[in-house]
């Protein structure tokens, strides 16, 4: 059972990751279980190139924030479990949280964050019934988002990125997840908004 499981290696999913890993000395975010289903093959990052983005160098390639995110992730907190090399086809909603599944097993959450890429290419089972025309991209796109009220799409439910409703950019879709994450952090702790910063 985890507590929190994030489909999606993007830019939103591994902003998610990061940020709910980083909560893990605090009280309330202690012995947590947290996991991640990659799913990068979908990601915008895979053929993007970065000139615009504060701390990131001029030409920098998505790939490479790709690769590096994941050693990030893994080298800091290792404790959230990434999960490489699978795909999700459903989502169903059980009576304590989700049931996520892979073409190669089954995952079992109280929680579940998607940050899947926006396109009208979206096949995951049992989020059909949340889908709609994106609010912020061209009609001739075909792009679209899971409704939802402030991330939150159903109990239990959140979306994050461009399939949130977001804008196309890079620091907009981390910040969605990283949005998510402090969502998520501040219901583990109890209702009190919470965030974690890192000092000097």
């Amino acid at each position: 059972m985890f507590d929190a499981l994030i489909v999606g290696g993007g830019a939103a999913g591994m902003s998610c990751a990061l940020v709910l890993g980083s909560a893990k000395d605090k009280a309330y975010a202690k012995g947590k279980r947290i996991g991640i289903i990659m799913h990068q093959k979908t990601s915008h990052l895979q053929d993007a190139l970065f000139n615009n983005v504060l701390g990131i160098a001029h030409g920098t390639l998505g790939q490479s924030i790709l690769d590096s995110g994941k050693q990030q992730l893994s080298s800091l907190y290792p404790h959230v479990e990434q999960i490489s090399n699978e795909k999700v086809k459903a989502i169903e909603k059980t009576e304590s949280g989700y049931k996520v599944l892979t073409n190669k097993g089954d995952y079992i959450s109280k929680l579940v964050v998607i940050a899947v890429g926006y396109t009208n290419l979206l096949t995951i089972k049992g989020l059909k019934s949340y889908v709609e025309p994106h609010p912020k991209a061209a009609i001739e796109k075909e792009r679209i988002w899971l409704k939802n009220k402030n991330h939150l799409v159903d109990d239990g439910l959140y979306v994050a990125g461009t399939l949130a409703g977001w804008r196309s950019q890079f620091a907009i879709a981390s910040g969605s997840g990283a949005h998510v994450a402090t969502d998520i952090l501040t219901l583990w702790n109890g209702g009190q908004h919470t965030k974690v910063h890192d000092k000097v």
